[in-house]
Protein backbone atom coordinates (compact mmCIF):
# COMPACT_ATOMS: atom_id res chain seq x y z
CA UNK A 1 0.00 0.00 0.00
CA UNK A 2 1.19 3.58 -0.82
CA UNK A 3 0.08 6.50 1.46
CA UNK A 4 -0.68 8.49 -2.19
CA UNK A 5 -2.97 5.90 -3.67
CA UNK A 6 -4.96 5.35 -0.67
CA UNK A 7 -5.26 9.10 0.17
CA UNK A 8 -6.45 9.61 -3.65
CA UNK A 9 -8.83 6.80 -3.68
CA UNK A 10 -10.56 8.03 -0.35
CA UNK A 11 -10.63 11.73 -1.22
CA UNK A 12 -11.89 11.15 -4.85
CA UNK A 13 -13.80 7.35 -3.72
CA UNK A 14 -12.63 5.78 -6.91
CA UNK A 15 -11.54 2.56 -7.25
CA UNK A 16 -12.70 1.58 -4.35
CA UNK A 17 -15.45 0.36 -2.03
CA UNK A 18 -17.43 3.55 -0.84
CA UNK A 19 -18.48 3.45 2.70
CA UNK A 20 -22.38 3.34 1.93
CA UNK A 21 -21.32 -0.16 -0.24
CA UNK A 22 -19.46 -1.50 2.68
CA UNK A 23 -22.45 -0.88 5.31
CA UNK A 24 -24.49 -2.26 2.25
CA UNK A 25 -22.29 -5.59 2.44
CA UNK A 26 -22.31 -5.61 6.29
CA UNK A 27 -25.90 -5.65 6.31
CA UNK A 28 -26.69 -8.27 3.97
CA UNK A 29 -24.45 -10.94 5.48
CA UNK A 30 -21.18 -10.31 3.71
CA UNK A 31 -19.23 -9.85 6.48
CA UNK A 32 -16.37 -11.98 5.27
CA UNK A 33 -16.29 -10.30 2.05
CA UNK A 34 -15.34 -6.52 3.79
CA UNK A 35 -13.17 -8.30 6.03
CA UNK A 36 -10.89 -10.00 2.81
CA UNK A 37 -10.92 -6.60 1.16
CA UNK A 38 -9.73 -5.48 4.47
CA UNK A 39 -6.46 -7.05 3.96
CA UNK A 40 -6.27 -6.69 0.18
CA UNK A 41 -5.86 -2.32 0.66
CA UNK A 42 -9.53 -1.21 0.56
CA UNK A 43 -9.41 1.42 3.42
CA UNK A 44 -13.12 2.04 3.73
CA UNK A 45 -13.64 -2.09 4.60
CA UNK A 46 -10.90 -1.90 6.89
CA UNK A 47 -11.67 1.00 9.14
CA UNK A 48 -15.55 -0.65 9.22
CA UNK A 49 -14.05 -3.90 9.85
CA UNK A 50 -11.55 -2.78 11.99
CA UNK A 51 -15.26 -0.93 14.27
CA UNK A 52 -16.92 -4.10 13.91
CA UNK A 53 -14.11 -5.99 15.58
CA UNK A 54 -13.91 -3.25 18.17
CA UNK A 55 -17.40 -3.85 18.88
CA UNK A 56 -17.07 -6.93 19.63
CA UNK A 57 -13.99 -6.69 22.11
CA UNK A 58 -11.30 -7.61 19.83
CA UNK A 59 -9.19 -4.51 19.91
CA UNK A 60 -5.79 -6.34 19.34
CA UNK A 61 -6.98 -7.91 15.77
CA UNK A 62 -8.66 -4.73 15.29
CA UNK A 63 -6.00 -2.75 15.05
CA UNK A 64 -3.69 -5.41 12.88
CA UNK A 65 -6.05 -4.71 10.66
CA UNK A 66 -5.22 -1.29 10.49
CA UNK A 67 -1.29 -1.70 11.06
CA UNK A 68 -0.83 -2.09 7.33
CA UNK A 69 -2.34 1.70 6.57
CA UNK A 70 -0.21 3.09 9.16
CA UNK A 71 2.85 1.66 8.12
CA UNK A 72 2.35 3.93 5.02
CA UNK A 73 2.11 6.90 6.87
CA UNK A 74 -0.89 8.16 5.99
CA UNK A 75 -2.57 10.77 8.38
CA UNK A 76 -5.92 9.56 8.09
CA UNK A 77 -5.03 6.56 9.21
CA UNK A 78 -3.01 7.68 11.77
CA UNK A 79 -6.18 9.70 13.37
CA UNK A 80 -8.59 7.06 12.97
CA UNK A 81 -7.23 4.26 14.45
CA UNK A 82 -6.32 7.48 17.11
CA UNK A 83 -10.17 7.42 17.28
CA UNK A 84 -10.78 4.36 17.78
CA UNK A 85 -8.13 3.62 20.71
CA UNK A 86 -10.15 7.36 22.64
CA UNK A 87 -13.73 5.12 22.10
CA UNK A 88 -12.35 2.36 23.51
CA UNK A 89 -10.86 4.60 26.96
CA UNK A 90 -7.29 4.02 25.53
CA UNK A 91 -6.85 8.24 25.56
CA UNK A 92 -2.87 7.97 26.08
CA UNK A 93 -2.21 5.92 23.50
CA UNK A 94 -4.50 7.56 21.11
CA UNK A 95 -2.42 10.64 21.91
CA UNK A 96 1.07 8.56 21.64
CA UNK A 97 0.06 7.17 18.43
CA UNK A 98 -0.88 10.61 16.93
CA UNK A 99 2.28 12.07 18.60
CA UNK A 100 4.20 9.58 16.83
CA UNK A 101 2.82 10.22 13.53
CA UNK A 102 3.18 14.07 13.56
CA UNK A 103 7.21 13.45 14.56
CA UNK A 104 7.64 11.30 11.82
CA UNK A 105 6.14 12.69 9.03
CA UNK A 106 8.46 14.43 6.56
CA UNK A 107 6.30 17.52 5.81
CA UNK A 108 3.77 19.20 6.90
CA UNK A 109 1.76 17.97 3.62
CA UNK A 110 2.36 14.09 5.18
CA UNK A 111 1.21 15.03 8.45
CA UNK A 112 -2.04 16.29 7.18
CA UNK A 113 -1.76 19.84 7.06
CA UNK A 114 -3.92 22.21 9.14
CA UNK A 115 -6.87 19.67 9.73
CA UNK A 116 -4.61 16.97 11.33
CA UNK A 117 -3.09 19.44 13.59
CA UNK A 118 -6.56 20.74 14.99
CA UNK A 119 -7.79 17.21 14.90
CA UNK A 120 -4.58 16.24 17.40
CA UNK A 121 -4.99 19.42 19.56
CA UNK A 122 -8.54 18.54 19.95
CA UNK A 123 -7.53 14.99 21.17
CA UNK A 124 -4.99 16.57 23.53
CA UNK A 125 -7.88 18.72 24.72
CA UNK A 126 -10.11 15.88 25.46
CA UNK A 127 -7.83 13.82 26.89
CA UNK A 128 -6.50 16.38 30.00
CA UNK A 129 -3.65 17.70 27.55
CA UNK A 130 -5.75 21.71 26.73
CA UNK A 131 -2.63 23.36 28.08
CA UNK A 132 -0.53 21.31 25.21
CA UNK A 133 -2.90 21.63 22.69
CA UNK A 134 -3.43 25.52 22.97
CA UNK A 135 0.57 26.09 22.79
CA UNK A 136 0.50 23.65 19.67
CA UNK A 137 -1.85 25.82 17.69
CA UNK A 138 -1.05 28.95 18.65
CA UNK A 139 1.82 30.15 16.21
CA UNK A 140 -1.07 28.86 13.52
CA UNK A 141 -4.09 31.80 15.03
CA UNK A 142 -3.72 32.82 10.93
CA UNK A 143 -5.22 29.55 9.54
CA UNK A 144 -8.73 29.77 9.95
CA UNK A 145 -9.33 26.13 10.69
CA UNK A 146 -6.70 26.30 13.63
CA UNK A 147 -8.18 29.04 14.82
CA UNK A 148 -11.27 27.69 15.35
CA UNK A 149 -9.54 24.46 17.16
CA UNK A 150 -7.60 27.21 19.50
CA UNK A 151 -10.80 28.67 20.42
CA UNK A 152 -12.44 25.00 21.29
CA UNK A 153 -9.45 24.17 23.40
CA UNK A 154 -9.20 27.45 24.86
CA UNK A 155 -11.72 27.12 27.34
CA UNK A 156 -10.67 23.59 28.65
CA UNK A 157 -7.19 25.00 29.00
CA UNK A 158 -8.18 28.42 30.69
CA UNK A 159 -6.97 30.75 28.50
CA UNK A 160 -10.23 32.10 27.02
CA UNK A 161 -9.24 35.84 27.74
CA UNK A 162 -5.96 34.73 25.95
CA UNK A 163 -7.43 33.53 23.03
CA UNK A 164 -9.68 36.94 23.02
CA UNK A 165 -6.52 38.94 23.20
CA UNK A 166 -4.92 37.09 19.73
CA UNK A 167 -8.11 37.08 17.92
CA UNK A 168 -8.70 40.56 18.92
CA UNK A 169 -5.18 41.51 17.53
CA UNK A 170 -6.26 40.80 14.34
CA UNK A 171 -9.56 43.21 14.11
CA UNK A 172 -8.41 46.38 12.87
CA UNK A 173 -10.10 49.57 14.32
CA UNK A 174 -12.71 50.62 11.65
CA UNK A 175 -11.94 47.52 9.17
CA UNK A 176 -14.63 46.35 7.75
CA UNK A 177 -14.37 43.27 4.95
CA UNK A 178 -16.61 43.33 1.97
CA UNK A 179 -15.62 40.38 1.12
CA UNK A 180 -14.70 36.90 2.51
CA UNK A 181 -11.33 37.21 0.56
CA UNK A 182 -11.01 40.77 1.24
CA UNK A 183 -7.72 40.06 3.99
CA UNK A 184 -4.92 37.50 4.09
CA UNK A 185 -4.76 35.10 6.48
CA UNK A 186 -7.31 35.19 9.12
CA UNK A 187 -9.51 37.80 7.76
CA UNK A 188 -11.18 40.28 10.65
CA UNK A 189 -14.53 39.41 10.19
CA UNK A 190 -13.53 35.50 10.81
CA UNK A 191 -11.83 36.91 13.80
CA UNK A 192 -15.09 38.77 14.82
CA UNK A 193 -16.98 35.88 15.03
CA UNK A 194 -14.50 33.55 17.11
CA UNK A 195 -13.81 36.65 19.56
CA UNK A 196 -17.87 36.79 20.01
CA UNK A 197 -17.88 33.15 20.83
CA UNK A 198 -15.67 33.22 23.59
CA UNK A 199 -16.69 36.45 25.37
CA UNK A 200 -20.42 34.55 24.85
CA UNK A 201 -18.76 32.07 26.65
CA UNK A 202 -17.52 34.02 29.07
CA UNK A 203 -20.86 35.68 29.89
CA UNK A 204 -19.88 38.93 28.32
CA UNK A 205 -22.52 38.82 26.21
CA UNK A 206 -23.14 42.74 25.22
CA UNK A 207 -19.57 42.36 23.66
CA UNK A 208 -20.63 39.74 20.97
CA UNK A 209 -23.58 41.70 20.56
CA UNK A 210 -21.80 44.81 19.80
CA UNK A 211 -18.90 42.89 18.01
CA UNK A 212 -20.84 40.88 15.22
CA UNK A 213 -23.14 44.35 14.56
CA UNK A 214 -20.06 46.05 13.63
CA UNK A 215 -20.06 42.91 10.76
CA UNK A 216 -21.63 44.11 6.90
CA UNK A 217 -22.78 39.84 7.06
CA UNK A 218 -23.21 37.34 9.75
CA UNK A 219 -24.45 34.63 8.56
CA UNK A 220 -21.30 31.62 8.22
CA UNK A 221 -23.18 28.28 6.70
CA UNK A 222 -26.34 29.41 6.26
CA UNK A 223 -26.70 30.48 10.28
CA UNK A 224 -26.43 33.56 11.66
CA UNK A 225 -24.42 34.05 14.47
CA UNK A 226 -26.03 36.85 15.84
CA UNK A 227 -29.76 35.55 15.69
CA UNK A 228 -28.54 32.64 17.14
CA UNK A 229 -27.13 34.47 20.14
CA UNK A 230 -29.95 36.62 20.59
CA UNK A 231 -31.98 33.04 20.65
CA UNK A 232 -29.69 31.28 23.24
CA UNK A 233 -30.11 34.24 25.64
CA UNK A 234 -34.33 34.77 24.92
CA UNK A 235 -33.69 38.54 24.09
CA UNK A 236 -36.69 38.04 21.55
CA UNK A 237 -37.41 41.26 21.05
CA UNK A 238 -33.99 42.15 19.66
CA UNK A 239 -33.83 39.07 17.29
CA UNK A 240 -37.60 40.45 16.17
CA UNK A 241 -36.26 43.77 15.21
CA UNK A 242 -32.83 42.00 13.42
CA UNK A 243 -35.55 39.80 11.74
CA UNK A 244 -36.63 43.22 10.14
CA UNK A 245 -33.53 43.67 8.63
CA UNK A 246 -31.79 41.10 7.81
CA UNK A 247 -31.44 40.90 4.13
CA UNK A 248 -30.81 37.05 3.78
CA UNK A 249 -33.73 35.49 5.57
CA UNK A 250 -31.42 33.81 8.22
CA UNK A 251 -32.43 35.75 11.41
CA UNK A 252 -35.98 35.23 10.05
CA UNK A 253 -35.68 31.65 10.05
CA UNK A 254 -33.89 31.76 13.63
CA UNK A 255 -37.09 33.50 14.96
CA UNK A 256 -39.60 31.50 13.55
CA UNK A 257 -37.65 27.97 14.51
CA UNK A 258 -37.57 29.76 18.30
CA UNK A 259 -41.31 30.53 18.01
CA UNK A 260 -42.03 27.17 16.34
CA UNK A 261 -40.37 25.63 19.21
CA UNK A 262 -42.07 27.56 22.10
CA UNK A 263 -45.59 26.45 20.26
CA UNK A 264 -46.20 29.62 18.66
CA UNK A 265 -46.77 28.54 15.09
CA UNK A 266 -48.97 31.00 13.85
CA UNK A 267 -46.48 33.20 15.07
CA UNK A 268 -43.65 31.78 13.37
CA UNK A 269 -46.12 31.66 10.10
CA UNK A 270 -46.61 35.17 10.23
CA UNK A 271 -42.57 36.03 10.66
CA UNK A 272 -41.72 34.63 7.09
CA UNK A 273 -44.58 35.81 5.75
CA UNK A 274 -43.85 39.13 6.23
CA UNK A 275 -39.62 38.13 6.05
CA UNK A 276 -40.70 36.89 2.65
CA UNK A 277 -41.78 40.59 1.05
CA UNK A 278 -38.64 42.16 2.24
CA UNK A 279 -36.43 38.89 1.77
CA UNK A 280 -33.58 39.30 -1.22
CA UNK A 281 -34.00 35.29 -0.96
CA UNK A 282 -37.75 35.21 -0.99
CA UNK A 283 -37.67 32.11 -2.34
CA UNK A 284 -35.55 30.20 0.65
CA UNK A 285 -38.17 31.92 2.73
CA UNK A 286 -41.27 30.86 1.36
CA UNK A 287 -40.04 27.05 1.12
CA UNK A 288 -38.99 27.48 4.87
CA UNK A 289 -42.73 28.28 5.32
CA UNK A 290 -44.06 25.53 3.32
CA UNK A 291 -42.04 23.26 5.36
CA UNK A 292 -43.22 24.68 8.23
CA UNK A 293 -46.85 24.14 7.40
CA UNK A 294 -46.21 20.84 6.29
CA UNK A 295 -44.80 19.78 9.37
CA UNK A 296 -48.32 21.08 11.31
CA UNK A 297 -50.58 19.07 8.48
CA UNK A 298 -51.63 21.83 6.43
CA UNK A 299 -50.16 21.02 3.41
CA UNK A 300 -53.14 22.70 1.39
CA UNK A 301 -51.25 26.07 2.90
CA UNK A 302 -48.03 24.90 2.30
CA UNK A 303 -49.08 23.75 -1.75
CA UNK A 304 -50.70 27.40 -2.32
CA UNK A 305 -46.95 28.91 -0.90
CA UNK A 306 -45.38 27.12 -3.37
CA UNK A 307 -47.78 27.21 -6.60
CA UNK A 308 -47.92 31.21 -5.60
CA UNK A 309 -43.84 31.62 -5.99
CA UNK A 310 -43.98 28.63 -8.72
CA UNK A 311 -46.42 30.68 -10.73
CA UNK A 312 -44.76 34.04 -10.78
CA UNK A 313 -42.65 34.95 -13.49
CA UNK A 314 -39.74 33.55 -13.50
CA UNK A 315 -40.29 31.68 -10.67
CA UNK A 316 -40.52 27.84 -11.74
CA UNK A 317 -37.16 27.07 -10.66
CA UNK A 318 -36.55 23.67 -10.79
CA UNK A 319 -35.91 22.98 -6.89
CA UNK A 320 -39.03 25.25 -6.50
CA UNK A 321 -40.62 22.90 -8.80
CA UNK A 322 -39.32 19.73 -6.75
CA UNK A 323 -40.54 21.49 -3.61
CA UNK A 324 -44.45 21.90 -4.76
CA UNK A 325 -44.32 18.37 -6.03
CA UNK A 326 -42.92 16.79 -3.27
CA UNK A 327 -45.66 18.21 -1.21
CA UNK A 328 -48.38 17.36 -3.42
CA UNK A 329 -46.76 13.33 -3.29
CA UNK A 330 -46.17 13.54 0.52
CA UNK A 331 -50.29 14.46 0.89
CA UNK A 332 -50.89 10.95 -1.51
CA UNK A 333 -51.49 13.44 -4.68
CA UNK A 334 -49.13 12.95 -7.33
CA UNK A 335 -52.12 13.26 -9.86
CA UNK A 336 -51.99 17.13 -8.71
CA UNK A 337 -48.60 17.62 -9.10
CA UNK A 338 -48.38 16.08 -12.41
CA UNK A 339 -51.63 17.81 -13.64
CA UNK A 340 -49.63 21.42 -12.82
CA UNK A 341 -46.26 19.88 -14.22
CA UNK A 342 -48.88 19.58 -17.49
CA UNK A 343 -49.63 23.10 -17.71
CA UNK A 344 -46.09 24.36 -16.81
CA UNK A 345 -45.20 22.52 -19.98
CA UNK A 346 -48.06 23.84 -21.99
CA UNK A 347 -47.44 27.53 -21.20
CA UNK A 348 -43.45 26.74 -21.95
CA UNK A 349 -43.66 24.41 -25.06
CA UNK A 350 -41.44 22.12 -23.63
CA UNK A 351 -39.94 20.77 -20.84
CA UNK A 352 -36.09 20.69 -19.76
CA UNK A 353 -34.50 18.43 -17.89
CA UNK A 354 -34.42 20.17 -14.89
CA UNK A 355 -38.01 19.95 -14.67
CA UNK A 356 -38.67 16.70 -16.36
CA UNK A 357 -37.28 14.31 -14.07
CA UNK A 358 -39.09 15.46 -11.50
CA UNK A 359 -42.25 14.11 -12.84
CA UNK A 360 -40.78 10.70 -12.88
CA UNK A 361 -40.79 9.70 -8.93
CA UNK A 362 -45.25 11.28 -9.82
CA UNK A 363 -45.87 8.54 -12.50
CA UNK A 364 -44.73 5.50 -10.54
CA UNK A 365 -46.46 6.72 -7.68
CA UNK A 366 -49.61 6.61 -9.99
CA UNK A 367 -48.26 3.08 -10.76
CA UNK A 368 -47.25 4.03 -14.20
CA UNK A 369 -43.35 3.36 -13.97
CA UNK A 370 -43.43 1.55 -17.35
CA UNK A 371 -45.02 4.54 -19.38
CA UNK A 372 -42.25 6.72 -17.17
CA UNK A 373 -39.76 4.80 -18.90
CA UNK A 374 -40.42 5.07 -22.35
CA UNK A 375 -41.23 8.51 -21.81
CA UNK A 376 -37.84 9.54 -20.37
CA UNK A 377 -36.35 7.22 -23.48
CA UNK A 378 -38.69 10.05 -25.91
CA UNK A 379 -37.00 13.14 -23.72
CA UNK A 380 -34.09 14.39 -26.12
CA UNK A 381 -31.69 13.88 -22.52
CA UNK A 382 -33.24 10.48 -22.16
CA UNK A 383 -30.14 8.45 -23.53
CA UNK A 384 -27.91 10.06 -21.05
CA UNK A 385 -26.20 8.36 -17.72
CA UNK A 386 -28.10 10.50 -15.60
CA UNK A 387 -31.39 10.02 -17.33
CA UNK A 388 -30.03 6.27 -16.59
CA UNK A 389 -30.19 6.55 -12.88
CA UNK A 390 -33.07 8.01 -12.75
CA UNK A 391 -34.56 5.48 -14.61
CA UNK A 392 -32.77 2.52 -13.04
CA UNK A 393 -34.15 4.16 -9.57
CA UNK A 394 -37.56 3.74 -10.38
CA UNK A 395 -37.14 0.47 -11.67
CA UNK A 396 -35.69 -0.48 -8.66
CA UNK A 397 -38.20 1.17 -6.22
CA UNK A 398 -40.82 -1.01 -8.23
CA UNK A 399 -39.00 -4.24 -7.22
CA UNK A 400 -37.45 -4.61 -10.57
CA UNK A 401 -33.44 -4.31 -9.88
CA UNK A 402 -32.09 -6.75 -12.59
CA UNK A 403 -33.79 -4.53 -14.86
CA UNK A 404 -32.24 -1.29 -13.05
CA UNK A 405 -29.02 -2.96 -13.61
CA UNK A 406 -29.59 -4.23 -17.55
CA UNK A 407 -30.50 -0.26 -17.64
CA UNK A 408 -26.92 1.09 -16.19
CA UNK A 409 -24.71 -1.13 -17.61
CA UNK A 410 -24.80 -0.08 -20.94
CA UNK A 411 -23.68 3.16 -19.34
CA UNK A 412 -20.45 2.01 -17.04
CA UNK A 413 -18.18 3.22 -16.24
CA UNK A 414 -20.75 5.79 -15.43
CA UNK A 415 -23.29 5.50 -12.25
CA UNK A 416 -20.20 3.32 -10.73
CA UNK A 417 -21.81 3.63 -7.15
CA UNK A 418 -25.20 3.12 -8.03
CA UNK A 419 -24.45 0.02 -10.00
CA UNK A 420 -22.48 -1.67 -7.92
CA UNK A 421 -25.01 -1.49 -5.29
CA UNK A 422 -27.81 -3.17 -7.01
CA UNK A 423 -25.27 -5.79 -7.73
CA UNK A 424 -24.89 -6.33 -4.42
CA UNK A 425 -28.49 -6.68 -3.91
CA UNK A 426 -28.52 -8.85 -6.02
CA UNK A 427 -26.28 -11.09 -4.43
CA UNK A 428 -23.54 -10.64 -7.19
CA UNK A 429 -20.39 -9.68 -5.03
CA UNK A 430 -17.61 -10.44 -7.63
CA UNK A 431 -19.13 -8.18 -10.49
CA UNK A 432 -19.95 -5.22 -7.94
CA UNK A 433 -16.04 -4.93 -6.82
CA UNK A 434 -14.84 -5.73 -9.96
CA UNK A 435 -16.73 -2.55 -11.33
CA UNK A 436 -15.92 -0.90 -8.77
CA UNK A 437 -12.36 -1.98 -8.15
CA UNK A 438 -11.35 -0.83 -12.19
CA UNK A 439 -7.52 0.24 -12.70
CA UNK A 440 -7.07 3.86 -13.21
CA UNK A 441 -4.01 5.74 -13.83
CA UNK A 442 -2.10 6.89 -11.33
CA UNK A 443 -3.31 9.57 -9.53
CA UNK A 444 -1.38 13.16 -10.09
CA UNK A 445 0.25 14.41 -7.04
CA UNK A 446 -1.63 16.80 -4.71
CA UNK A 447 -1.01 17.55 -1.23
CA UNK A 448 -2.62 15.68 1.52
CA UNK A 449 -6.64 17.12 2.29
CA UNK A 450 -8.88 16.14 4.53
CA UNK A 451 -11.71 14.27 3.21
CA UNK A 452 -14.69 16.57 4.69
CA UNK A 453 -14.71 19.81 5.80
CA UNK A 454 -17.94 20.43 7.90
CA UNK A 455 -17.23 24.13 8.41
CA UNK A 456 -15.85 25.59 5.80
CA UNK A 457 -14.74 29.24 6.52
CA UNK A 458 -16.51 30.71 3.71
Amino acid sequence: MDASDLEYRARTRSCCIPPELVSRLLELGHAEEVERQAGRGEWFCALEWARVLGGQDRQVEALEVLDPYLATGWWIAAAATAGLLEEWGRGEEAIALARAHMASARSYAETGGGLALASFARLLARNGLADEAFDLLQPHIDDWSLAKALIDVAQGAGRDEEAAGLLAARIPAGHECDSPWCCRGLEPYLAIGLLATVRERQDRVEEPVALLSTRQFTSLNGRDQLADLFARHNRIDELRTYADTEPLGHAARRLAELLEERGDVDGAITVYRQASEASIRRGNVAVELARLLARHDRYDDAIEVMRALADAPGGAEDWIVDVLCTLYADQGRPQDALAWLDDLKARRGKEEWELFWIRLPLMAACGRVDEAVELTRAHPEGTTSYAAEHVATLLANAGRTEDAVLVLERYAPANTSTLAGYLIDLGRIKDALALLQHTNPPPPAVPTTHLWLDEPPF
